[in-house]
């Protein structure tokens, strides 16, 4: 099979997974969740399910009896921003999955749920630069086009600068938009998130929502003797005696006090974000974000 025949059986498998869970499961919840704020009255509909029953029109309901939502202007003209971290840590799993693999999926549930609700779907590739902006549209084919470039887009760095995305999101978006950033965030330096500034920035212009993709192997390391462990966006490799219980434990504190220092970072911008492993069923997971909103 000739690599672009392989590329578009692998589009066509994640469109009909992702595709079927958005219908069937999200639609109805990323429209409650992230509808929007302040919009103007437009008209009224009927009840589907899925709807947010705040939205009900008591007073039209009651008239019809059957239950009535209100339908505002903004919410035909929607942007759906996706910020897709295509640095080298994507490659990184242990289980039978990416994190690349997880992220398609994900991006791929929300533009399906998005273009249900009629928005347009935008994505921006950054590693250490923006590697690559796709302009908001509406469609499936447009959506396919975006599946197929997470399948087989090649970055040309490896590095990571996520505030640099946000602060090209803060640029190119006009108006304001939904925005999910589908990332593992370990953009750091020890003390501080490098992105809390441009973060602070883009969060009051835009709706942002965090989905931080890990593997299990990044919360601790295994007793596995002496291993050589590569770093996927520096290139650097190092021997590593994981046999050792202080080598171990580093390891378990590093990662505690990053995703700590991740936490605080998105809390105080308001941004809210749910953790997604690679073993783990997203659903789940995304379903939780939705429901915090």
């Amino acid at each position: 099979m000739t690599e672009s025949a392989d590329i578009l059986k692998r589009v066509r498998k994640i469109e009909i997974k992702t595709r079927g869970l958005s219908k069937e499961i999200f639609a109805g919840k990323y429209h409650s969740a992230f509808r929007g704020r302040g919009m103007a009255f437009s008209e009224v509909r009927e009840y589907r399910i899925g709807d947010d029953v705040r939205d009900i029109d008591w007073n039209v309901t009651a008239r019809n009896r059957t239950p009535y939502i209100k339908i505002y202007e903004e919410e035909r003209e929607l942007t759906l921003m996706l910020l897709i971290d295509v640095s080298g840590s994507r490659f990184f799993g242990t289980t039978d999955r990416l994190k690349q693999d997880v992220i398609t999926e994900i991006a791929a549930v929300l533009a399906f749920s998005a273009s249900q609700n009629n928005d347009k779907i935008g994505c921006i590739f950054f590693s250490d630069k923006i590697e690559k902006f796709i302009p908001p549209k509406k469609g499936r084919q447009h959506i396919l086009a975006i599946i197929r470039q997470l399948l087989e887009f090649r970055p040309e760095n490896t590095g990571t600068d996520l505030g640099g995305a946000l602060r090209f999101l803060t640029n190119v978006g006009k108006k304001r938009c939904t925005s999910f950033i589908l990332s593992d965030f370990l953009d750091t330096d020890g003390s501080r998130a490098r992105f809390e500034d441009a973060l602070k920035i883009a969060s009051r212009k835009h709706d942002l929502a965090g989905i931080r993709i890990y593997d299990p192997r990044e919360t601790e390391l295994p007793d596995v003797g002496i291993v050589e462990l590569l770093d996927g966006e520096t290139g650097r490799k190092v021997w590593t005696d994981t046999s050792s219980a202080r080598t171990r434990q580093a390891w378990a504190a590093w990662w505690t006090s990053s995703n700590r220092l991740i936490d605080k970072t998105l809390n105080r911008s308001r941004v809210d974000n749910v953790m997604v492993s690679t073993c783990d069923n997203y659903v789940k997971a995304l379903l939780k974000l939705f429901s915090k909103r």
